[in-house]
């Protein structure tokens, strides 16, 4: 599993499954461990959404759009990300 891919599950895994996390922490988190600067994040969104779709087919990782949970290889705009809940 690649870094970018722990990240993101080490980021949904704090804050639990009642919560989820936007795909810019995981690109920032990601940039900072690699020491980049400030805007370095920006370059890595591509990567996220990617990482997060892989992760979802896996059943790693529930992609979310407007609070429900969406097709990992079929969804458009604004998304976050969360460990699948127990429900």
């Amino acid at each position: 599993m690649s870094d970018l891919s722990e990240t993101i599950l080490d980021l949904c895994r704090a804050v639990g499954p009642e919560k989820t996390i936007c795909p810019t922490d995981a690109a920032k988190s990601f940039a900072e461990k690699r020491g980049e600067d400030d805007l370095g994040w920006r370059n890595h969104l591509v990567q996220v959404r990617r990482a997060a779709v892989a992760l979802a087919l896996e059943g790693r990782l529930v992609i979310y759009r407007k609070g429900k949970p969406v097709d990992p290889e079929d969804f458009r705009g604004v998304y976050r990300l969360g460990v699948p809940r127990a429900d």
